[in-house]
């Protein structure tokens, strides 16, 4: 039986910056988890951004 981790925010912050800086390939290695988690982490953060800034827009048209 497989059990789910949780990961924190923190570790996939870290484990962002390690990708950018080593590639996305040796991060995961290194920490033993699946490339695709990391690219899943990085397009969650990405479209949170984007969708912050597209708020802070429209907050500032009114």
């Amino acid at each position: 039986m497989m059990t789910k981790k949780i990961r924190t925010d923190e570790f996939k912050k870290e484990a962002l910056a390690l990708a950018e800086r080593n590639g996305v390939y040796k991060a995961a290695k290194e920490l033993g988890i699946h490339e695709s988690q990391i690219y899943s982490w990085r397009a969650k953060t990405t479209k949170k951004a984007s969708t912050s800034q597209r708020e802070a827009e429209l907050a500032a048209e009114v």
